[in-house]
């Protein structure tokens, strides 16, 4: 293991340093200092034991005897930030309740991607395990944490970290996150953590420091040069990654992954890095999630069948033409989508909507056929960190759309057979914004508010010099206040009741396994102007979702049905009272109704 490891009766150092003659580990305790100097062992590594070392001590590298003192790359956690001193931690010290704990089948997560410094108004782990029991009674059975590698300020979205190893110290210390996983795990819910293995932040990353071989001009990626996992000295680069994972189940029982942005990480080599840590993270009972818009088929093939073996993957496509058809936008990446049942309809039935067309912005082939694979590998969203506070001003999808149309695709993202994952706060239709936010120093700060107004440049309210103005500074600290939610919400109308439909349509999904399909074969999709169409055939009961996001008109669900759910019911903020028996739908506007039927020859339950 790299970086610093008590063994229960001393502490053993390695670290990578590959053209530096010496390396000396300088620790602190209780005022007193002592340098240890480290041994060069093979691949350019140093190492040495610290029979004095203890848990809590404080520690840095000083490099061919040089003046600074660097923080470990490798640290466990850090102690006055990420250009501070490293911290020796014993993983052990933990008192775990979670022995007989079991990561739910991947067919029956209901993902709910938070940010800790924003999910609650204290923003530590010990405050967000506080929500654990809400989130269960939701129908929760997976949290997503924003990344948690360690990174420059007090507040950051996470995706600037730079210490892959270290919980973010603002939110509390790696056993306060122990002990979030750990209640988690006792209320029935797993933890997955959003891991950013594509770049580091461009403060406090001191890689390049120890060694000029961790990056790479061959790859280039947004941030700069890609990591060296296919060139010279790769083997210690790939090491550190692929290590990575493994560290987090293993001392933080760390049950998934979300790869952030996995189509930037690059590597030419055979096995590919990704595939290595899919590997590695199966090997422990794990599953691994990737972001990659690509569409790519190749991401969820095993490993033995030269895929990267991803269980999962987030396929935006389905936000995006539910939001088109919702409000009309065309902006940006929203221009590859028309909108409308039909197409709607079309990602219902691939999983994503670009299997192999062109799209219209780029004028380029995007995807492959995603047909032939489980439905509960693709995860469906209305709402992520991205798509929320990648607009200017951090509006939510409820906050643009009317009420009832929010209400019918919340039920459609509740009961469709993909993996539903909402993003905090979307369950009431929180009114709070999600903004992007950093605590970078002034210089930095400035940078990042440039970048960001080049990078989404093709968004009407960067494009307008009068409308940028007046888009909240990312550095500002009220702009990260404005984004904790506002949990007294949940007890206001007409919050409140959304939130009961979230409730109802989550326990249903739990309930009937016929939701929560293993295969394809059965369900079927069908789509008539402005109105979708699931129906499940169990072996003694039909379900049919009927969702209509047009203007008022009758349909006819074909025969006799009984109703089972609407989201225009009065208890959820609508106008229609529950009725048993209907043989055609009225509808006034938006609306999802759910339909149920026992087939020819068996008994109604």
């Amino acid at each position: 293991m790299i970086g610093a490891t008590w063994t229960g009766n001393a502490v053993f150092y390695r670290v990578w340093a590959p053209k530096f003659s010496s390396v000396a580990v300088e620790v602190h305790r209780d005022g007193k200092t002592r340098a240890i100097a480290l041994s060069r062992a093979e691949g350019g590594y140093f190492i040495g034991e610290d029979p004095e070392g203890r848990p809590g001590d404080t520690y840095g590298y000083r490099l061919n005897e040089g003046d600074q003192i660097l923080p470990d790359p490798a640290s466990r956690a850090l102690s006055g930030g990420v250009h501070g001193r490293s911290l020796v931690i014993d993983p052990a010290a933990f008192n775990w309740t979670d022995q007989g704990w079991r990561s739910p089948a991947l067919r029956d997560l209901v993902v709910y991607e938070l940010h800790i410094g924003t999910f609650t108004q204290a923003g530590t782990f010990l405050a967000a395990k506080d929500r654990l029991p809400y989130l269960r009674t939701l129908g929760i059975t997976a949290i997503e944490l924003m990344p948690l590698a360690d990174f420059p300020g007090t507040r950051n979205w996470g995706y600037d970290g730079v210490q892959i190893y270290a919980p973010a110290s603002c939110y509390g210390t790696p056993d306060d996150l122990r002990s979030l996983v750990d209640a988690a795990h006792g209320e029935g819910i797993a933890v997955i953590l959003d891991v950013v293995y594509n770049h580091l932040g461009p403060d406090g990353n001191y890689l390049s420091a120890f060694s000029p071989y961790y990056f790479h001009s061959r790859h280039h990626t947004p941030w700069g040069n890609g990591f060296n996992f296919d060139a010279d000295h790769c083997a210690p680069v790939r090491e550190y990654f692929r290590a990575n994972p493994g560290y987090w189940m293993d001392e933080f029982h760390i049950d998934g992954f979300r790869f952030d942005a996995a189509h930037e990480i690059q590597d030419d080599t055979t096995p590919h890095i990704l595939a290595e840590m899919t590997d590695e993270i199966h090997k422990r009972g794990g599953f691994a999630i990737a972001e990659d818009d690509r569409n790519e088929a190749r991401m969820l093939t095993p490993t033995s069948q030269g895929g990267m073996g991803f269980d999962g993957v987030w396929a935006d496509d389905f936000h995006h033409s539910i939001r088109v058809t919702l409000t009309g936008e065309n902006h940006s990446y929203l221009g590859n989508f028309t909108g409308g049942a039909t197409e709607a309809g079309a990602v219902l039935e691939e999983g994503w909507l670009y299997h192999g067309q062109k799209a219209p912005v780029t004028g380029k082939p995007r995807g492959t056929p995603g047909g032939h694979l489980p439905p509960h590998q693709f995860v469906h969203c209305l709402s992520n960190h991205d798509q929320v506070g990648n607009r200017a001003f951090g509006d939510r999808i409820s906050q643009v759309t009317s009420l009832s149309g929010y209400r019918a695709i919340s039920m459609l993202l509740c009961l469709s057979p993909y993996t539903p994952m909402l993003f905090m706060g979307q369950e009431w239709a929180a009114t709070s914004p999600f903004l992007f936010f950093t605590d970078h120093n002034e210089k930095l700060g400035k940078l990042v508010i440039e970048g960001r107004r080049k990078e989404f440049a093709s968004f009407p309210e960067f494009a307008d010099a009068e409308t940028r103005e007046r888009i909240p500074s990312p550095q500002d600290q009220e702009t990260f206040l404005k984004s904790k939610l506002r949990w007294d919400e949940v007890e206001r109308e007409p919050h409140a009741l959304v939130l009961s439909l979230y409730r109802e349509c989550l326990q249903l999904r739990r309930k009937e396994a016929a939701f929560r399909p293993c295969a394809r074969d059965g369900y079927r999709t069908e789509c008539e102007k402005d109105t979708l169409r699931i129906l499940w055939t169990g072996s003694d009961t039909e379900w049919l979702l009927v969702t209509h996001l047009g203007e008022a008109c009758e349909i006819s669900p074909g025969g006799t049905w009984q109703s089972v759910l609407s989201s225009e019911e009065i208890r959820f903020g609508g106008i229609r009272t529950a009725h048993s028996e209907v043989e055609a739908l009225q509808f006034r506007g938006p609306e999802s109704i759910l339909l149920k039927r026992s087939l020819p020859g068996t008994r109604t339950k």
